[in-house]
């Protein structure tokens, strides 16, 4: 601590500033912030926002829960997939008839048309019969797996799940499809003796 004969002392910079900030004027080229890449979130974000196409497959999320939806989106965008979001099961068909996507993810509880009704009216349909189905459910009762069965589902991920390996499973079940495994997919959504 300085006493009062002895003068504070300024603090010394430890790195010299850029010539040009020192003598206060802008870098030649424009903004001092030029070369600095910022992270900014993409606008919109609520349900069934458009996003920006990464090339990857294009992946329909239908939850009513916000948190969920923005989890599962960011893990899935970081592997370079494309993600399409719905809040409820009107959206979601809407979403399917016009964006067509490479894989529906869907909860099945949701207030209004439930993740049951939707893929039962796709698998109605000859346009959307072949669209591939895995529900995001907290019911995890045989039952339920049965009825996903019929349905045609081809995953069956209960809630709470790690969304980390959210984006495993999704790519996994999309080769599986590619390589012609359809049936095996559908058989293991119920366990086996």
């Amino acid at each position: 601590m300085p006493s009062a004969a002895t003068p504070a002392r300024t603090p010394r910079l430890l790195c010299r500033p850029p010539r040009h900030v020192a003598a206060g004027r802008p870098p030649r080229g424009g903004s001092p912030w030029r070369h600095r890449r910022l992270f900014q979130p993409e606008p919109g974000g609520g349900p069934a926002a458009p996003r920006r196409s990464n090339g990857g497959p294009r992946i329909l999320l239908v939850d009513d829960e916000p948190a969920i939806r923005m989890i599962c989106r960011v893990n899935l965008e970081v592997t370079g997939m494309t993600v399409l979001e719905a809040g409820d099961g009107g959206q979601a068909l809407e979403l399917v008839r016009a964006e067509r996507p490479s894989l529906l993810l869907l909860d099945v509880m949701m207030p209004g048309v439930d993740g049951w009704t939707v893929a039962e009216r796709l698998a109605s349909e000859p346009e959307t019969r072949e669209l591939p189905v895995v529900f995001l459910s907290a019911r995890a009762g045989l039952e339920d797996r049965r009825r996903a069965q019929e349905l045609g589902a081809v995953g069956y991920i209960v809630k709470p799940f790690d969304p980390l390996e959210l984006s495993t499973t999704v790519e996994t079940v999309l080769a599986r499809l590619h390589r012609g495994e359809r049936e095996l997919l559908l058989a293991e959504i119920v366990p086996g003796p």
